[in-house]
């Protein structure tokens, strides 16, 4: 079995204060992918940076205390590809990819544009982006499993109030058709979904420090591992851990049967 992990630390010395690092050490993981790092090299230590015996691999935000996306892979990597080239979503440090055999295992932070309408419309411009870049990926013949925060709940399964957030970034018209896009013209698919086509409040991954979001349970599905049919179909279980909380969002865990 192959086990891949996404988590968005909301900070890596947070997340690692309550609690992550140790939970990690007991996964069993062959490659974790980590967003939202929120640090600089020099604030990593030796444990945040190759735990478990894991390799670490990361690309931070030009930005303190910012963004920044990281890998931890337990075997070597054949090449590692840091950034998109793309000049302004690069210094915000979003995407790190390692290439293992035939598979590229992406660790990605798409940008969230709740805070304002510019960042709304730099979520656009990302969007617009990566879509070819994912196509391109496909057009490569090998296999992909692009993991992380994607900041978008694409039904109304996927979150608790769909309703009253119709209007709200996140759960936008234009975000949902995008993620039907990537699905339905590229022919990528929704791991967790192709497992467990109907669960409801089983699947969120994030939930809002305002009000009791986490204690209620009214969350939403933004963390995902969206992958190629081949190493898709080979997925066998999935599993959002909330028994402990190291970040407003959850692991994913997702074991596929693959060799690398």
């Amino acid at each position: 079995m192959l086990r891949i992990i996404t988590a968005n630390l909301n900070g890596i010395r947070s997340a690692c204060r309550k609690g992550f690092l140790d939970w990690l050490a007991n996964q069993g993981a062959d490659v974790v992918c980590v967003q939202e790092l929120k640090a600089q090299a020099a604030d990593l230590d030796d444990g945040m940076r190759g735990p478990a015996g894991l390799a670490g691999h990361f690309v931070y935000a030009e930005k303190k205390g910012y963004s920044g996306v990281g890998l931890y892979l337990g075997q070597p990597a054949e090449g590692i590809v840091e950034g998109l080239g793309h000049i302004e979503f690069d210094p915000e440090g979003r995407y790190i990819q390692a290439d293992l055999g035939n598979l590229s295992v992406i660790s990605l932070y798409l940008p969230s544009g709740s805070s304002s309408e510019e960042r709304q419309l730099a979520k656009y411009r990302f969007m617009d982006d990566f879509f070819p870049h994912m196509a391109a990926l496909r057009d490569a013949g090998r296999e992909v499993v692009i993991c992380g925060d994607w900041n978008i709940a694409h039904r109304e399964i996927d979150l608790k109030n769909w309703k009253s957030n119709q209007k709200n970034s996140g759960f936008l018209p234009e975000e949902r058709a995008w993620l039907s896009r990537v699905f339905d013209e590229l022919g990528y698919v929704d791991v967790y979904r192709q497992l467990y086509p109907d669960a409801g409040d089983a699947c969120y991954t994030w939930w809002s420090n305002r009000g009791q979001a986490w204690a209620k349970n009214v969350g939403w599905r933004l963390d995902y591992q969206i992958a190629t049919p081949g190493v898709a179909a080979s997925a066998r279980r999935a599993a959002v851990f909330k028994d402990l909380r190291f970040s407003d969002h959850a692991p994913l865990t997702i074991d596929y049967d693959w060799t690398i």
